[in-house]
């Protein structure tokens, strides 16, 4: 089999059946490799960076995403969604066309390139953000590609290939030959015991799902361990949708200060939080409250565990799932009455505004859809929704970078392909970066709801700067609802002004058959309560460290 045939066999059997990039001339054969693979899939973006938060978003749902660029100039323009994919724990895998082999070792001056060839500058860019990074050769292809699958599949971050053109059509052994992980059995066992004697000993035990145990997709696992030992369960606000909020003991999300007392009691007196996958940031946390470290009890990650901080390395999250299940003690927790989600409200004909936005899309949630929240002022209005069960809930809380919820959502779209309801909350100054992709979504014909929240600029920088009023937050304004009509397909649009508007426009919008467009109007300054606290901790923070 070709290298380039084989690579893409290997990652269609971890399920990625599409891939997103640009054509290039130096990555023609990879692109034809897809094609010709009869369960493969090209999708062409309009940039390589939003082809490469479309792989992320695509991995966020479906396990794992590919992004497919050509040397240099399209490499570099998807280094960021690559990076913001390592930050946060997304498999995505970058494969790069490159010049072929003599060009390389000739150091031909050829396009693309710098005046004094560098051919591999890239990778050495690349693997700053990377798990781990490959430029195959004639000799190397093989065991290269099923050295750098087999990191992929063990530590769910992104991994670089780089193909020179000659290689990619190399014939090499067409067998599989990448591993799965396995658990180091000796390592397993002592961790699993160490946090069993932890729970042992513990009055107030306490588990926490994240980020993490999202990218190993693991919640059901870490549903039936909740249930089985009876434990109270929260989560991080990048843990959202983790667990469903119909499980009796779950007291929603921890808020730190900010609401939620429920939740905050038991995480902060907890004598033993087991917590799976955590990342612990200052605005996944609001603000690092915990009073204690979480490896001073039982930290476990993706393929290592920390108990009362010793470190127990190749131990996969999945199997100490399994075991803890078995081992665990069950044990009878009597929760106060516990109840989440916001209230209803009654439509009072007002300004829209972040009081009345957040408990209607409560209501306008349905079991099963998948949500893309762009960073910012959002997520935090979503922190307090009561959500049906089985709502997968995606941001990108750590790394931040705006623009990515609109071509993440593409990437969803393509990964459930109509199997599931995808539902895209962005603000206008984000979606600006990135809005080209709202064409690939109309062209392939998928179905989102896309709802753009115009408060006429960059609130969360107005927020962080020194003045609400700097200019470098004000941004040039568009007519979104005519957006969509520069790009062919099949597209309802609508807007709303107040609360009674909006109410309407979502009734309506579960009607439709085809994309749903909806731009919602707020005051300028109009943000979620917990937002206006979440970065009042921030400044505080920052101020502490410049002192």
């Amino acid at each position: 089999m070709k290298v380039a045939d084989y690579l893409i066999k290997s990652l269609e059997t971890l399920g990625i059946t599409d891939f997103f990039g640009l054509p290039g001339d130096y990555n023609f054969n990879i692109l034809y490799a897809i094609n010709d693979n009869p369960n493969t899939n090209w999708i062409g973006c309009t940039n390589e960076l939003n082809a490469g938060y479309a792989a992320d978003g695509y991995a966020r749902v479906k396990g794992f995403g590919a992004v497919v660029t050509t040397y240099g100039v399209g490499e570099l323009s998807a280094i960021n969604a690559v990076a913001g994919a390592f930050a946060e724990n997304v498999p995505v895998i970058n494969i790069v066309g490159v010049p072929k082999t003599s060009d390389i070792e000739n150091k031909t001056l050829i396009h693309h390139n710098f005046q004094a060839p560098d051919y591999y500058a890239f990778e050495r860019a690349f693997s700053n953000v990377v798990e781990t990074t490959a430029y195959l050769t004639s000799k190397n292809a093989k065991s290269e590609i099923d050295r750098v699958i087999t990191t992929f599949v063990k530590e769910r971050r992104p991994v670089y290939i780089a193909i020179p053109i000659d290689v990619t059509q190399i014939e090499i052994d067409g067998n599989i030959g990448f591993e799965y992980p396995e658990s180091n059995p000796d390592n397993l066992k002592s961790a699993v015991e160490a946090i069993v004697n932890l729970a042992d000993k513990s009055k107030k035990t306490v588990l926490l799902a994240d980020a993490v145990l999202k990218r190993y997709r693991l919640e059901k696992e870490f549903e039936k361990l909740t249930q089985q030992t009876g434990y109270p369960a929260t989560n991080f606000l990048m843990g959202i949708g983790a667990i469903n909020t119909s499980l009796k003991n779950y007291p929603g999300t921890y808020l730190s200060d900010y609401g939620n007392d429920t939740a905050k009691e038991i995480l902060h007196n907890t004598d033993c939080l087991i917590s799976f996958g955590a990342i612990y940031s200052d605005l996944n946390t609001f603000g690092f409250a915990l009073p204690y470290d979480l490896e001073d009890f039982a930290a476990i990650y993706g393929s290592y565990t920390v108990v009362n901080h010793k470190r127990y390395n190749d131990v996969m999250m999945n199997d100490i799932l399994q075991e803890l299940i078995k081992q665990l003690p069950q044990k009878v927790i009597n929760l106060p009455e516990i109840k989440t989600g916001y209230p209803e409200l009654e439509i009072k004909n007002e300004k829209l505004s972040s009081k009345y936005i957040y408990p209607r899309l409560q209501e306008f949630f349905k079991e099963g859809d998948c949500l893309f929240i762009e960073t910012g002022i959002i997520p935090y209005g979503f922190a307090e929704i009561k959500l049906p069960d089985n709502v997968t809930v995606n941001t990108q809380t750590l790394w931040g970078s705006i623009g990515w919820a609109t071509p993440a959502a593409f990437g969803a779209n393509a990964a459930l392909k109509d199997k599931g309801r995808v539902i895209l909350f962005t603000g206008e100054g984000s979606h600006q970066l990135t809005a080209a992709e709202i064409g690939n979504m109309m062209h392939c014909g998928f179905k989102p709801v896309v709802i753009v929240l115009n408060n006429n600029g960059y609130t969360v920088e107005r927020l962080l700067s020194n003045s609400p009023d700097d200019n470098f937050n004000n941004i040039i304004q568009w007519n979104y609802l005519k957006l969509p009509e520069v790009f062919a397909g099949n597209v309802w649009t609508a807007s709303a002004k107040t609360d009674e508007e909006f109410n309407t426009v979502l009734k309506m919008a579960e009607q439709q058959d085809c994309m749903c467009y909806i731009e919602i109007f707020t005051e300028e300054m109009d943000i979620p309560s917990i937002t206006q606290k979440t970065i009042n901790k921030i400044k505080e923070l920052k101020n502490t460290a410049s002192v």
